[in-house]
């Protein structure tokens, strides 16, 4: 049997490695490089999170654009390094070479979020067609073999668990010990925030170093888990996977019966080439893997893979990241990284007329120009005065912010522009629409838990971080190839498996019904290994 995986991110690197460990053929294609961390270039202006000279891992500026309708229906050229362009770094491990590593599980509630509130009006608001506890197996999967540290033991809003995570948290900052006493003080639950980041030497690789440079570039002591340096290695260590990077995918075909016989890819030669599969796995990214099931056209599919209905591309989310900022006057900020590590999941659901909500953590270690974002509105904008309030701030002031449950919205979508074609000569992304009214209403509530957290630990200045209108689906992108039972409101059925196509699946956050108060990575890696054993399971019985 012989698959090819196209996208060697935190999806795409499992279900290589399961499918090669159970002696499938695997050809993992990934439009990027494989970077190590000597690769990393140790710039504040050139990372992953700012952008400023580009992004550090890719796409590159030139040649990948996507197509970005406003509000007021103005459309314009947006590039990678753009922040709404909503890029994922593409190269080997995807997100997970440059992200901040947290490593949440989902709580129950998040599976059931229309039947625990109903759907507000304008929103397409649905239950999963799994569960927790269907999960649950294959976040420990998830937690072991990729490794996570911390600990969540004083959440008491936490889902079920059979074990405790398999590395103990860091040493907690300067910043930490200040929220924590200021959490229990208003008799909130404040815990360490699991990681995808060894704390001890584990699976071979040291631990972190706690340095500054964790979130937007590559760990330069590989401290940092992802699937670049954990089942990637252990699928091509089998013999039976072969990884192609500068492989550009632009369509998964199809026969005259409807079913994928392979893929059409660019090499790194700029090459047209063919890869003859028996299975097609997508994980791409949201945005990505839409486009890339649009673009799929064939005899059956005239509208691309899964669209029969028209439900590839709905339904973009990402995360309304909401919270607030406090000025102290003793120094808070003893630049130890990962910065981020403390964290309260008391406001996630059961907040009086809201549906769902947030968890509220400290932010990562800020890089001087993310700092000049977290000023006070009425900071001087440049000069003297605004250099001064850079000092005079800089090490007294912390950030409390979390993602939101956003509310998924039908006419919030990605497409294939008309027009734009990307270096390649493939019809790119456009996207359209905007946040629903109740995300704005549950992020604004979430600012003010923060704000609160923040006064009680000590601040003597506070101000909030609100959101606008515009489109959501940033670096947690999800929700464009649907998870359900109806392939007339979703694209995949529960084991991911794209309706009407019985062997191409999808295992990245586009397949998510809701998103989650919570960073979506370890669910990722979770149903992909869930996926992943179904894909075996039907191979070894057919």
């Amino acid at each position: 049997m012989k698959a090819v995986v196209i996208g060697a991110g935190a999806g795409g690197g499992v279900a290589a490695k399961e499918l090669a460990v159970a002696g499938f053929q695997v050809v993992l294609l990934e439009r990027g490089l494989w970077y190590s961390a000597a690769d990393c270039r140790k710039d504040d202006l050139h990372n992953q999170r700012t952008t400023v000279l580009g992004n550090a891992f890719g796409p590159e500026d030139e040649g990948n654009p996507r197509v970005l309708v406003a509000i007021d229906g103005k459309e314009r050229l947006i590039a990678p390094s753009e922040g709404a362009y909503n890029n994922n770094a593409a190269c080997v491990g995807g997100g997970t070479l440059s992200y901040g590593a947290m490593a949440w599980r989902f709580m129950a509630q998040d599976f059931r979020m229309r039947s625990t509130y109903g759907a507000p009006d304008g929103s397409t608001l649905e239950d999963w067609p799994i569960s927790y506890d269907d999960l649950e197996p294959y976040y420990e999967k998830a937690e072991r073999e990729i490794g996570v540290s911390g600990d969540v033991s004083t959440d008491p809003f936490k889902a079920p668990r059979k074990n405790p995570l398999p590395m103990p948290p860091l040493p907690p900052t300067r910043e930490e010990d200040i929220l924590e006493a200021g959490a229990k003080r208003l008799k909130l639950h404040p815990f360490r925030i699991p990681m995808l980041r060894n704390s001890v030497p584990y699976n071979g690789r040291g631990p972190c170093m706690r340095c500054r440079w964790c979130v937007g570039f590559a760990c330069e002591v590989d401290a940092k888990n992802g699937s670049q340096n954990t089942v990637i290695p252990t699928a091509l260590a089998t013999g039976n996977c072969t990884l192609r990077t500068g492989a550009m995918v632009s369509k998964i075909v199809t026969d005259d019966k409807g079913r994928a016989t392979g893929v059409e890819y660019f090499d790194s030669n700029g090459r047209r080439k063919t890869e003859p599969a028996d299975l097609v796995v997508v994980s791409c990214c949201a945005v990505e893997s839409a486009r890339l099931l649009l673009n799929s056209t064939g005899k059956l599919y005239p509208s691309g893979l899964g669209n029969r209905y028209d439900w590839v591309g709905r339904n973009l989310q990402g995360h309304t990241y909401t919270g607030a900022f406090g000025y102290f006057e003793q120094e808070t900020y003893d630049d130890v990284g990962p910065g981020a590590g403390i964290a309260i999941c008391d406001y996630n659901h059961g907040n009086a007329g809201l549906r769902g909500g947030a968890m509220l953590a400290n932010e990562f270690i800020r890089l001087p120009i993310h700092f000049m974002t977290m000023l006070p509105p009425d900071t001087p904008k440049w000069g003297k005065a605004h250099k001064d309030t850079m000092r005079k701030m800089y090490r007294h002031t912390i950030a409390v912010q979390g993602p939101t449950q956003e509310m998924p919205v039908f006419t919030a979508r990605v497409q294939l522009d008309p027009k734009v074609r990307d270096k390649w000569g493939i019809p790119v992304a456009r996207m359209s629409g905007e946040r629903h009214a109740h995300t704005l209403e549950i992020s604004a509530v979430m600012a003010g838990k923060a704000e609160a957290w923040l006064k009680e630990s000590g601040a003597v200045k506070t101000w909030k971080k609100l959101a606008g209108r515009g489109l959501s689906g940033g670096q947690h992108q999800a929700g464009t190839c649907r998870m359900g039972a109806d392939p007339k409101t979703s694209v995949v059925d529960r084991n991911c498996r794209v309706h009407d196509v019985d062997n191409v699946f999808v295992v990245d956050s586009s397949v998510h019904v809701t998103n989650g108060g919570f960073n979506p990575v370890l669910t990722i890696l979770a149903n992909a290994y869930r996926v992943s054993d179904y894909m075996v399971k039907s191979w070894r019985k057919a």
